[in-house]
């Protein structure tokens, strides 16, 4: 999944409810990250396993910067209906 210009932002839900929204370069290796317990200090560490709820692909980090922050500040209630495309 990782070439040039690619860019993901992703929202994962944790195994105890809570969705975590990120943004990486590669998605396959994050969520290994994430799953795996790779860095003690993140969020999901002691909330795995994390399932993959929703990616959408940038090309443009500017635009995946953006879309991370606007998705960041959304309810729990909003994010679900992206994920079902209400």
């Amino acid at each position: 999944m990782k070439n040039g210009n690619n860019y993901y932002v992703y929202i994962v839900k944790c195994s105890d409810g809570p969705y975590y929204t990120g943004i990486t370069n590669d998605l396959e290796r994050r969520l290994w990250e994430h799953n795996s317990g790779y860095k003690q200090s993140c969020f999901t560490y002691k909330r795995r396993p994390v399932e993959l709820m929703y990616e959408e692909h940038f090309h443009d980090i500017r635009n995946a910067i953006a879309w991370e922050k606007q998705v960041k500040g959304w309810s729990r209630k909003k994010k679900e209906a992206l994920f079902t495309g209400d």
